[in-house]
């Protein structure tokens, strides 16, 4: 079943009059507004007073007719028989509305859990259900555009569009080479639309930071960060950049797909791009009868946007169910790379250090992990802010990680910024938009579909494998605490990563013996030592006792001192953690002895290790002795000596 490629954000058809008004007063040439300049924007439509008031009531009257319809739908008790009526209503208006409000609509359609089923099925129409433009219209386009008319350019030419979007409308075709292809179109007036609407936005936003103190987010900043991606939408020669660019760095993933780019046939209004056949991601029935399953197509999403977000940055700010399909190769394919969206690496790994402290629960760092991504100015006082960050994290760690809802913890995250002075950075609405769509779709395939617990083998995997110094210091709070080993979190560390599909032992058992080795791994170095003479200072007793050898040796037969007992316990548990880890790596997929132990040998040679072989014979000659004295001489003069920490 062919589906579109594009779904983003378009004028209405069906406000002609407004569209040829803003076409009669703007400037002919979009190239005069772009890149995005809200300066000259604003400077513009300042000498415009009229044709702004005319769009201000065009918005405001049905935005308030929708909202007296609902009012006395729960006044006469007629909500539930008037609810299709009024989810045809919403659609219609942000339909008329035009682009930005589109946006509003194509993100609610993903969210089952903030809207009744009817809406979701109303709002899903925006995706790629609009009213089409005349194919005179587009066809005169292509021709002015790409310089010859359709019939010259393509071998075949679909006669209507096969989907009309916001931006734009798709026809099917081919080339003459025989390729299959998805012809787009830009919408008539498209430019003029969405300036007029940025222009009353950024006013709404600007005299709302200012008259209401309790907004601390600089709301000019975030309209003007989502303006810039929709300027660049505009332009489909970007469109294409930057799916090229989205296959440099996605494309290798398992199962995920993105088409390619006709350049021969794109310019600024048309985009021609590789024909793609599949079901869109939110029509779970049909992709079933693909014989795919539509929980992995969501966990190929998943893990497709953890990567967008967390490794390279660059990432697809519009993933609505009318950009993925499921293909029936089985793979999911990306469409429409219009509205993308970059984030710093010191951004990601902020993100990174902080889902760490999280899981740790450590709510001092984290506080200071928001004043590093700029959500708190550096002379922010967090000590206030850190109880209620513990409060919404403790709520939710209370569940196990498969029962987390982004949705929730964001939810609860807004109160808390609400009441504290933090400021929310222009990139994180579009992350936050990104991650709840990306939920919003895996909650309408299956209810259960949790994307932290899908997400946490990734994030395990970089914290491993990862050879950032932010991420190696992120490993060491998580691992060691108060100078102790935390074996089970290295535990689970292990076991969720072997659950990334793309988890390469070889390369995990490599970058950690370089950073043991190094400078770096010093203190590491010290620790696993003295747990590895703990552990084979343990199993040499344990040994003992299997093979009797207090029978031989009726001196070392004696009672061992409490204090001394609990010692053994605690070293033999630490023995156990280490047979766990031992066995979870054998489980790993990759894991080979052949390639273990010519690692281990050529790391022998190092003058680290053989310090560190140096420690360990020095640990257990010095438990040894100590032991010895402790009951042999000492046992029937005075209480046990413990032994202590060996020396660094």
């Amino acid at each position: 079943m062919p589906l579109p490629m594009n779904t983003a954000i378009v004028p209405s058809d069906s406000a002609p009059q407004e569209i040829a008004i803003a076409a009669e007063t703007l400037p002919n040439d979009l190239e005069s507004f772009q890149p995005y300049d809200p300066v000259a924007i604003d400077a513009y439509y300042r000498q415009r007073p009229l044709l702004v008031l005319s769009r201000w009531l065009r918005i405001l009257w049905p935005v308030f007719w929708l909202l007296f319809n609902r009012w006395w739908d729960k006044v006469t008790g007629q909500s539930k028989q008037n609810q299709r009526q009024r989810a045809i209503a919403l659609r219609e208006t942000l339909t008329r509305l035009g682009p930005a409000y589109i946006k509003v609509g194509q993100a609610l359609s993903t969210r089952p859990d903030l809207l009744p089923a009817v809406y979701l099925e109303e709002l899903t129409k925006l995706q790629d259900q609009l009213p089409p433009f005349p194919n005179e219209v587009a066809f005169q386009f292509i021709e002015e555009e790409l310089g010859a008319p359709p019939n010259e350019l393509f071998a075949e030419l679909s006669d209507h569009p096969i989907a009309a979007a916001s931006l734009g409308q798709v026809y099917r075709g081919k080339l003459h080479s025989g390729e299959e292809v998805a012809v787009k179109v830009q919408r008539p007036g498209l430019a003029e639309s969405i300036t007029l609407d940025i222009y009353i936005l950024r006013g709404v936003a600007y005299w709302a930071k200012r008259l209401i103190k309790e907004i601390r987010s600089d709301l000019v900043a975030i309209l003007d960060e989502f303006a810039s991606r929709l300027f660049e939408e505009m332009d489909y020669t970007q469109e294409g950049r930057n799916a090229e660019r989205f296959a440099r760095l996605y494309g290798h993933l398992t199962d995920v797909y993105i088409p390619k780019i006709y350049w021969k046939y794109t310019r600024r209004r048309v985009l021609t791009m590789e024909w793609v056949t599949g079901v869109k991601l939110n029509q779970p029935q049909q992709i079933q009868a693909l014989g795919i399953d539509p929980r992995y197509m969501v966990y190929v999403g998943v893990q497709c946007s953890l990567r967008q977000l967390l490794e390279h940055g660059f990432f697809h700010a519009d993933p609505h169910p009318g950009n993925l399909l499921a293909m029936p190769s089985g793979k999911l394919a990306y469409l429409d790379f219009g509205m993308m969206s970059e984030i710093a690496p010191e951004q990601r790994y902020g993100l990174l250090n902080a889902i760490v402290h999280i899981v740790n629960r450590e709510y001092e760092s984290l506080a200071y992990d928001y004043v590093r991504l700029g959500f708190l100015t550096p002379d922010t006082d967090v000590k206030p802010i850190i109880p209620a960050l513990a409060l919404v994290f403790e709520d939710a760690l209370g569940a196990s990680v498969s029962e987390l809802n982004i949705q929730r913890i964001f939810d609860r995250l807004s109160e808390v910024m609400y009441e504290y002075p933090f400021q929310v950075p222009a990139y994180y609405a579009l992350i936050v938009r990104s991650l709840l769509t990306m939920e919003g779709i895996a909650m309408g395939v299956d209810p259960n579909f949790k994307v932290l617990s899908a997400a946490y083998p990734y994030i395990a995997k970089r914290l491993l494998t990862d050879p950032a110094p932010e991420l190696r210091t992120s490993l060491a709070s998580l691992l060691l605490k108060d100078g102790q080993f935390r074996w089970t979190r290295l535990e689970n560390l292990l076991r969720n990563a072997r659950e990334s599909r793309d988890y390469d032992f070889n390369v995990v058992l490599e970058q950690a013996l370089d950073f043991l080795f190094s400078e770096r791994g010093a203190e590491y170095r010290d620790r696993l030592a003295d747990e590895i003479v703990k552990s084979l200072d343990t199993w040499a007793r344990t040994t003992m006792g299997q093979w009797n050898l207090g029978q031989l040796l009726p001196l070392l037969s004696r009672p061992v001192p409490a204090t001394a007992s609990a010692n053994i316990l605690s070293e033999a548990n630490a023995l156990e953690h280490l047979r766990r880890i031992f066995s979870i790596l054998q489980d790993t997929p990759g894991f080979d002895w052949g390639k273990v132990i010519p690692a281990i040998v050529r790391m022998i040679a190092r003058p680290e290790v053989q310090q560190m072989g140096q420690r360990i014979v020095n640990g257990l000659l010095q438990r040894a002795i100590a032991r010895f004295i402790r009951e042999m001489l000492l046992a029937d003069s005075q209480p046990a000596l413990q032994t202590t920490s060996l020396p660094r």
